[in-house]
């Protein structure tokens, strides 16, 4: 529609006969149908969306159009924080509306206060209920889930729980048009007492599945059949297993691309069918009171490594671990097409051994440096051979000026052929130490270069 907005000064302007008036001031927005106003409503929290009603007659009911709902007790309404009882007196009046009707999207972020478990599982089920596709719960306290109505909920295509609940998973489970599932806090048990059955999850259409902070605390073994699978990420740190019933988490994504992994490995990891995998992060973190497990962890670390060897970029973390598992690299399998690999703890031989093993290598990042560099074994070693015709971009972090460090920057510079460029960053602790790092400087320069093209960038040094 051609609209003119007619002003106090406009000049006169030849107008067709189709043409409209739109008089300054007049209320456009209100003449919107009403599905597209609940639309537009459906971005704002629901609690200000139902205060829209006190503009005019026309919006007394717009706002039971909304498609989408939410609700933040921690919002503030009117200047300040609403009343808890104000709060559910809202929440019950809108789901009381909304019984009959489709709700596409549900958020729920409940931190503010502490609520009757009964409560928030009623406002739950509910929702799942009425063919939510989208739904978001978060919640600072225990709440007894729903968990049956949640699997039968075939319409879910988005789900993002952040809580402290125990989900009871039936031994055979499909949400058939789930694409992302997001868990936070989960506990997973099953639902049958038989322990000698697995738990399948399958999801058809699942494409990104992440859980954090989960426990994985059921003896049966855990498998995800997820067909369109794309990325693929667990953070656990509480997993509590029984030795005599190894439990392990079967991903069955034949086309999964990023995987991540970050714990303990209580639970073997085990990718069925998955060989695009071209982003892996592997964190392994465990506690000083299990030690015991060293040689059975890094026995497990290699079989996992072992999985994603078709990898591209690589992260290879480890925490309180490394120190105590000083053979983990010596028997790795050849990453054919790693390019990019990042790593914090490692020791020189481990370095060359990972080296050896990644013959196209273009970029490599150390975050803390490198310990335990044996100077006899550096000038033994044979030339790896990405440094003849692929390795380009070194980064050296936490750069202390230790002896070792030195050798290592030294053997990079005089074998690696086409370097373009060296990273030296140097560590915090050492502007307060008495390191001279201008003579660090000027001897990491004059070490000859094999590569006519490499530059060489220090930051953070103490030095001019």
């Amino acid at each position: 529609m051609n609209s003119i907005i007619s002003t106090q000064n406009s000049e006169t302007i030849q107008r067709s006969p189709t043409e409209e008036t739109v008089v300054e001031g007049e209320d456009i927005i209100s003449k919107l149908h009403e599905s597209i106003l609940g639309q537009i409503l459906s971005f704002l929290p629901t609690i200000e969306a139902v205060h829209t009603s006190v503009l005019a007659t026309r919006w007394i009911h717009v706002w039971k159009s909304i498609t989408g709902i939410q609700f933040n007790d921690a919002l503030h309404c009117f200047g300040k924080k609403m009343p808890k009882e104000q709060f559910v007196c809202s929440v019950n009046r809108v789901l009381l509306h909304f019984a009959n009707s489709i709700v596409k999207s549900f958020s729920l972020c409940l931190t503010s206060y502490h609520y009757d478990l009964s409560l928030v599982s009623s406002w739950i089920s509910s929702i799942l209920e009425k063919g939510v596709q989208k739904l978001h719960i978060q919640y600072a306290d225990k709440i007894l889930f729903p968990s049956q109505t949640l699997f039968s909920c075939s319409s879910l295509v988005q789900l993002v729980l952040q809580m402290r609940c125990t989900l009871s998973v039936p031994i055979f489970a499909s949400l058939p048009n789930l694409q992302s599932l997001s868990l936070s806090g989960i506990r997973l048990v099953s639902e049958s007492s038989n322990y000698s059955e697995d738990i399948i999850l399958r999801f058809p259409l699942l494409k990104v599945f992440e859980a954090r902070g989960c426990e994985w605390q059921t003896k049966q073994n855990i498998s995800i059949e997820a067909p369109l699978l794309e990325r693929f990420s667990v953070a656990t740190w509480r997993s509590v297993s029984n030795e005599s019933h190894k439990s392990s988490i079967k991903i069955v994504a034949p086309y999964l691309a990023d995987f991540s992994y970050e714990g303990d490995l209580e639970q073997d990891i085990i990718l069925l069918n998955s060989p695009s995998v071209r982003s892996a992060s592997v964190v392994i973190v465990i506690d000083e009171d299990k030690m015991d497990r060293i040689e059975k962890l890094g026995f497990q670390v290699h079989k996992l490594l072992a999985q994603i060897r078709e990898v591209e970029q690589m992260k290879l973390l480890f925490y309180k671990f490394l120190m105590h598992a000083k053979d983990i690299f010596t028997h790795l399998p050849t990453f054919g097409r790693l390019t990019y690999l990042q790593l914090n703890e490692v020791t020189g031989e481990a370095l060359l051994n990972i080296l050896h093993n990644s013959p196209i290598l273009n970029t490599l990042v150390l975050q803390n440096g490198v310990s335990e560099l044996n100077k006899d074994v550096l000038a033994s070693a044979s030339v790896p051979q990405c440094f003849l015709t692929s390795f380009k971009v070194f980064q050296f972090k936490e750069f202390s000026g230790h002896e070792n460090e030195l050798l290592l920057t030294k053997f990079v510079m005089e074998n690696a052929a086409i370097l373009e460029k060296m990273t030296i960053r140097t560590a915090f602790w050492l502007r307060y130490s008495d390191t001279d790092m201008k003579k660090v400087k000027k001897d990491i320069l004059s070490i000859p270069k094999c590569s006519n093209f490499v530059m060489i960038e220090f930051s953070n040094v103490n030095c001019s």
